[in-house]
């Protein structure tokens, strides 16, 4: 991680869908389509809200997500009945269906990493449920700090 910092307000975008997601599985969102985070899904129990394992809180409208056939779209172009791509820790990936997109005016953090010399770039809302997942689990947007690790999918030019 190079950089994490705080950001005004932004309609951020919840992807639920009609699939159920373990611990480490989500999706891939990010700022350009050559550099996406796994995002993971709401699995965790926390003090505030139930776990929702069918919702990724994907972040902005205008942030990428990847879709089958290693596309990408705008989190904005999502509806109910398209298809998503949902991505594991080990790079599994399989497609589900959106079952509907919730979109709400969320305070928002960006985060930036380099990647092989690229510098690759997501916001996500500033919440403790939004995670980032890692090699060996997942780390809260709200905890994240430089030198942090994260897992991100990068492939040269865009789509």
């Amino acid at each position: 991680m190079v950089a994490v910092r705080q950001l005004g307000l932004g309609h951020r975008v919840c992807i639920d869908t009609c699939d159920i997601m373990a611990p480490g599985e989500g999706m891939l969102v990010g700022c350009q389509s050559s550099g996406l985070f796994l995002i993971q899904a709401e699995v965790r129990e926390n003090p505030h809200i139930e776990p929702r394992p069918f919702r990724v809180n994907a972040g902005p409208v205008a942030l990428y997500a990847l879709t089958p056939g290693n596309k990408t779209r705008y989190l904005s172009e999502l509806r109910a009945g398209d298809e998503v791509q949902v991505v594991d820790r080990e790079g599994r990936t399989r497609s589900t269906i959106v079952g509907r997109v919730k979109i709400e005016r969320r305070p928002m953090t960006l985060v930036e990493t380099d990647v092989e010399g690229w510098r690759l770039k997501t916001i996500a809302q500033n919440a403790e449920t939004i995670r980032f997942v890692t090699k060996d689990g997942s780390k809260a947007v709200t905890e994240l700090k430089e030198g942090d690790e994260v897992l991100v999918y990068h492939q040269t030019g865009g789509r």
